[in-house]
């Protein structure tokens, strides 16, 4: 992915520098990070919509652990899960919960995780800055328009009063995340919908089909369409209770239905074993808030920052 999250810093590499972290050893003793020098890898795959976060983390890492090197790739949610599940990462990105056919592949691996919750998102449906006639859609009428063999083809179809403009389809492709929870809370059927358009693993590709075709359309993670909205036009959605515009404000009171959503990462038992990659993720939910300030994305809530810190912890006590 050619995305350059760190362009919007918001931390002073000093400071960082500076700060005393804690850490986990190799016999899960807590240490420092920073105080005691550490290396080797720690391989992470999965969600394009997580990857943010996850590089985000390992940027400011290396500000404490130099010699580490932390890997963030982006093959989709369900890439992810199946490179997780044959041992070949230690953290995998997902922007939806874990799937039972992907529980069944890690348990017939012998790997066990935890998942743990580090922020939340605000699923944002996107057209073009040249559409100036759509501000809102129901629910409905975006089943209509994904729907599987939907035959919309133009605006006009979806609201009489819009223009008989041809319709341009832009989306995850089906490995993604974002794919299978749009489709599970728009058509009622996680990976239900229309194959006609344009998809893509690559968040990037589809802000550039929306924004290049005035008549497109598109979905994905809230943090793109804000740092693309320059050039995109993000809609309100109703759910049932009126029109509601995707923000951190609507994501974090969850009045934005029905798509936000929280976004995961999960840690293996194996991994957790490793010095480097412990300390990495103590790492990652002790400087959670900022990571989060700096990826662009919904902060968790105090519930939800105590529960991460107690899957970990209890990951980290057995493994």
């Amino acid at each position: 992915m050619n995305r350059n999250v760190l362009s919007r810093r918001v931390i002073a590499g000093a400071a960082l520098a500076a700060l005393a972290l804690t850490g986990c050893s190799s016999n899960n003793e807590d240490t420092a990070s920073g105080d005691e020098k550490l290396s080797g890898e720690v391989k992470v795959n999965g969600s394009s919509t997580v990857a943010p976060l996850s590089e985000a983390a390992a940027t400011f890492y290396k500000e404490t652990q130099s010699d580490v090197n932390v890997s963030v790739g982006t093959s989709g949610t369900g890439g992810g899960f199946e490179r997780f599940c044959k041992g070949e990462t230690d953290i995998s990105d997902a922007s939806r919960p874990i799937k039972d056919s992907e529980k069944e592949a890690c348990a017939a691996a012998g790997i066990e995780y935890k998942e743990l919750v580090v922020a939340n998102d605000a699923l944002t449906v996107v057209v073009s800055k040249d559409n100036d006639w759509a501000d809102c859609l129901t629910v409905d009428q975006l089943k209509t328009i994904w729907e599987p063999d939907s035959k919309i083809t133009s605006w006009k179809q979806i609201d009489p009063t819009f223009p008989d403009e041809p319709l341009k389809l832009f989306g995850p492709g089906t490995d993604s995340g974002t794919f299978d929870y749009f489709t599970d809370e728009i058509n009622g059927e996680e990976g239900a919908s229309r194959t006609d358009y344009t998809a893509s693993e690559n968040d990037n590709v589809i802000v550039q089909g929306v924004a290049g075709t005035k008549g497109g359309l598109g979905y994905f993670g809230f943090t793109y369409f804000e740092e693309n909205a320059d050039k995109l036009k993000a809609l309100k959605v109703d759910g049932g209770s009126g029109c509601v515009e995707p923000s951190l404000k609507t994501a974090q009171e969850n009045t934005y239905q029905p798509l936000s959503r929280p976004l995961f990462i999960y840690v293996s038992d194996a991994g957790v074993k490793k010095e480097q990659v412990a300390d990495f993720v103590t790492f990652y939910i002790e400087r959670i808030d900022d990571i989060v300030l700096e990826a662009q994305y919904v902060p968790l809530t105090e519930e939800q920052k105590s529960t991460l810190q107690t899957e970990f912890d209890a990951l980290k006590a057995a493994a």
